[in-house]
């Protein structure tokens, strides 16, 4: 049992709510019993410890066996030790280290993909890991964030992402014109999410567009795609407003745009009546 909060290796554990230690040592914290969970099943390999309470032991016996089980560090910590660790307010008694875990962009993109969502200039780790969790919902083969975009290691976008941040690759590439022209590259049309977009969402004619190998690009909360990274890019589509919204958010046009091109595909793939 750990039980004091100023221990050297609690503190460590604490400092990787701060993306200068994530960094630093190439380890991130992951929170609460579902994305631990998703972690042991998807990718135990990058599990280097796990912390319990006592309580959280005796609820959750099936991660910490699954820990056990992957050669995993296990340790029980009382309540205190746990919150000075959590980067949450109310922390749920399970918290695990994990190697950090985005990949190369090529690696990302490479075979046929077909769907891919990128994120560009996204300020707000609660958008990336959300945008994460639709893209993984969609069947995405992939997500890159590009540009000045936040940490996917963050700890509100892990816990946005609810453990979808362990189910496809996550690849980070600090140049974002280059993100699209790797996805060209790769097969994919690139498509911008753009409210004064040229090609309307809705519209008929795009949905043979739609169908194919596809890369959404969605841009920053207050500024959009950068108008650089726009240019490059294949076509810019707009999302409809029907009613008297202003716009959407984000993540909902994120999942309107991913959920248009999965829609379209089953259309074209559906036999003939």
């Amino acid at each position: 049992m750990i039980d004091n909060p100023r221990s050297p290796r609690v503190r460590a554990v604490a400092k990787l709510a701060k993306r200068a230690a994530r960094e630093e040592t190439g380890f991130f914290l992951v929170e609460g019993p579902q994305a631990v969970a998703e972690a042991l099943s998807f990718h135990f390999e990058l599990v280097i410890e796990l912390y319990l309470t006592r309580s959280a032991l005796d609820r959750y016996t099936d991660i910490a066996q699954a820990a056990v089980d992957a050669g995993v560090d296990v340790e029980t910590v009382s309540d205190h030790v746990l919150e000075t660790m959590a980067d949450t307010v109310t922390p749920q008694g399970v918290i695990a280290v994990c190697d950090l875990l985005d990949v190369p962009l090529d690696r990302a993109l490479h075979g046929a993909p077909q769907l891919v969502a990128v994120c560009v200039a996204v300020a707000d780790p609660g958008n990336a890991g959300t945008v994460v969790r639709v893209a993984d919902a969609a069947g995405a083969d992939a997500v890159v964030l590009a540009g000045d975009t936040v940490d996917p290691h963050n700890g509100k976008a892990v816990r946005a992402s609810t453990g979808s941040v362990f189910h496809l690759p996550i690849a980070r590439e600090r140049d974002a014109k280059l993100v699209v022209d790797a996805c060209r590259g790769a097969g994919l049309a690139t498509l911008v999410a753009d409210a004064h977009g040229e090609l309307n969402l809705h519209d008929p004619g795009v949905a043979p567009l739609l169908a194919g190998a596809v890369a959404w690009i969605f841009g920053g909360e207050a500024h959009g795609v950068p108008a650089t990274v726009a240019e490059r890019a294949d076509h810019r589509v707009r999302v409809p407003i029907h009613g008297r919204a202003e716009s959407l958010n984000l993540a909902t046009a994120a999942a309107v745009c991913l959920y248009a091109s999965v829609g379209a595909r089953r259309l074209r793939s559906a036999p003939d009546e």
